[in-house]
């Protein structure tokens, strides 16, 4: 060996130039950072090298290299593979490949592809629906429910929910949804069913990786009748779900689904816009029916459609109007029933069931019986309105729940001094509201 000579390792990776020597054994080898490393002679190996400072392998590595290139014989049957010798870079250690680990299983490599959502026919148009089940159906008074939300549609759905509280809303959930998908959204037990009576959904729909109809952004108020989670009834089978399951609709076909809540006093308008409008339809054929050009008839049919609509507008309104006048002359007197044992004082119970405040109701609408509900609370509050501390309970019934929205209303525009709360449901159940005068 000779200064200046390109060696490399026997037994480890790497190799350099000689650059010098320690005593008779050490030789020390300058690697590509210019860094002596010492080592021992017996493991260092030169590199021979050509004119042009190119390697070339000695005849014995020529000779390795023919044999590892020729075919090996297959072991014959019964006799016992030849074990490998251990040659001199077999103990030097070498660069592992991912295949090389023993524990290694393709399987376990995570799943990077994800198939496009297969759309369905008719899926073009949004329906979103917010589904609840409960984990054990016979023990509806002890079981948790779990909430979902339905996209049956072929549109991607950015969905936000919020609950009341109070006057402002919380933040209870937000996600993004595939088409023709269903998301849970929760699980939660009967304590918690209070803070779920009101909610808001808001759903933004698109698509990826191709044109779509723009749908508008829609945002649905929901009100819970948490009755239904007490009866069996209710939950039902549908396509969605194995176990039954109680279903409220969102979204129906693009349009999003509202409660309506009407006024008395914008029924009342609504009645005699109806009436004058029957009056100026009416009008041109009661002052020139010689003149009424030949109609066809099919134009027949919609004029007398039209006909029948209008008077029965105009009767509507008449008896809306006589009973007013009926009850304002007469008012009924109501019973003072049960004492109240906390404070000593009389309760009040008005029964506000149209059964009890008309005996025939047919040819009346809703608007018009609920404006005659209407009639009678106002009646009840403006006779006990300076009576402070009396207690008046209104039994409106359970139903779809516009009766009692209207009460409230009522309360908090004219009777803002009144307080009310739910009466007791041991004595009135679901649907009695019990107002304190102040």
């Amino acid at each position: 060996m000779e200064i200046g000579q390109k060696v490399r390792f026997l037994n480890e990776v790497g190799g350099g130039v000689i650059s010098g020597f320690q005593g008779k054994d050490i030789v020390l080898v300058e690697d590509e950072d210019g860094f002596d490393i010492p080592m021992l002679r017996s493991q260092v190996v030169v590199i021979e090298t050509n004119a042009n400072n190119f390697e070339r392998p000695n005849p014995g590595q020529r000779q390795q290299q023919r044999e590892a290139q020729k075919p090996k014989a297959a072991p014959e049957y019964g006799s016992k593979p030849a074990t490998q010798q251990p040659t001199a870079d077999s103990t030097a250690p070498r660069r592992r490949y991912l295949n090389d680990d023993e524990d290694y299983d393709p399987a376990d490599r995570p799943v990077t592809f994800r198939p496009k959502p297969v759309e369905r026919k008719g899926g073009d148009l949004l329906n979103v629906m917010l589904a609840f089940i409960p984990e054990n159906v016979r023990e509806l008074t002890s079981t948790r429910f779990e909430s979902y939300l339905i996209n049956d549609s072929n549109y991607y759905l950015s969905v936000m929910m919020a609950t009341a509280e109070g006057a402002a809303w919380h933040l209870r959930w937000q996600t993004t949804m595939e088409p023709n998908t269903k998301t849970l959204i929760e699980s939660f037990d009967r304590s918690e069913l209070n803070s779920l009576e009101r909610i808001a959904v808001q759903v933004v729909a698109w698509k990826q990786d191709k044109p779509f109809m723009l749908k508008q952004p829609i945002g649905v108020e929901l009100r819970l009748d948490m009755v239904k989670f007490y009866k069996l009834h209710v939950f039902q089978t549908t396509p969605f779900f194995h176990e039954p399951a109680l279903l409220y609709d969102l979204v129906r076909d693009d349009h999003p689904v509202r409660k309506v809540f009407a006024e008395a006093t914008d029924l009342v308008e609504e009645v005699d816009t109806q009436q004058q409008e029957a009056q100026i339809e009416e009008a041109p054929q009661l002052e020139e029916p010689a003149a009424a050009p030949q109609l066809t008839r099919e134009q027949e049919r919609q004029a007398l459609k039209d006909a029948k609509r209008a008077l029965k507008a105009q009767q509507q309104a008449e008896a809306a109007r006589q009973l007013a006048a009926k009850m304002a002359e007469a008012p009924r007197e109501h019973q003072l029933s049960k004492p109240n044992h906390h404070s000593g004082e009389d309760v009040v119970e008005v029964d506000l069931h149209i059964t009890a405040l008309l005996d025939n109701t047919a040819g009346l609408s809703n608007s018009v019986l609920l404006n005659t509900q209407l009639t009678e609370f106002r009646i009840v509050m403006e006779r006990y309105k300076a009576k402070k501390g009396q207690r008046i309970v209104f039994i409106h019934g359970k139903g779809d729940g516009v009766l009692r929205d209207a009460i409230l209303k009522e309360l908090h525009q004219r009777y803002r001094h009144c307080t009310a709360q739910d009466a007791s449901f041991r004595e009135y159940g679901y649907g009695a509201t019990m107002v304190t005068i102040h």
